[in-house]
């Protein structure tokens, strides 16, 4: 059940959605390693999220609109996927990566993507939304021919990993 807002400032009530470190980090996961289930959010995690708190935020981002949560029949695993409202996090998600390169030493392999996607603009940035929403709402890519910006930030980071 979402709680009622502070106020009604847009500021203040992305933050109490966002504001959380894991929740960004959750969607993080999700939007560039296709993490959809639990124990792959679980394991994928670069941060070592603990399980209590990996659900807390999947039902946080779940009752916020940014995922949605697959009924799973007994013995299934649940699939998370972005609602619209997650999808459109992308730019504030590459704002904190920018700011991070900037301000911030870290490691290579996984800096890259932050720095692709700074460099690539908003083109990337509209085209990889574009993946997102064939993805996970099932709206066909604009251009169905053009490169996937999803494949381009991958073979980056795979590229970096061998460095």
């Amino acid at each position: 059940m979402v709680s009622a807002p502070r106020s009604g400032c847009p500021i203040n009530q992305a933050v109490e959605v966002l504001g959380d470190p894991w929740a960004m980090l959750v969607l993080r996961d999700i939007v560039f390693g296709n993490r959809r289930h639990f124990r792959e959010l679980l394991a994928g995690s670069e941060e070592g999220i603990a399980p209590n708190i990996l659900s807390s935020r999947l039902r946080r981002l779940s009752e916020g609109g940014l995922l949605t949560r697959e009924q799973a029949r007994r013995g299934q695993r649940a699939a998370y996927s972005l609602t619209e409202a997650g999808i459109q996090t992308l730019p504030i998600m590459v704002a904190y990566g920018t700011w991070g390169l900037a301000h911030r030493a870290g490691d290579r392999r996984l800096r890259v993507r932050a720095e692709l996607l700074r460099d690539g603009g908003p083109d990337l940035l509209a085209r990889l939304m574009d993946d997102l929403r064939h993805l996970h709402l099932g709206v066909p890519r604009p251009d169905p021919h053009a490169p996937r910006a999803a494949d381009e930030l991958r073979a980056a980071y795979e590229a970096a990993l061998h460095e």
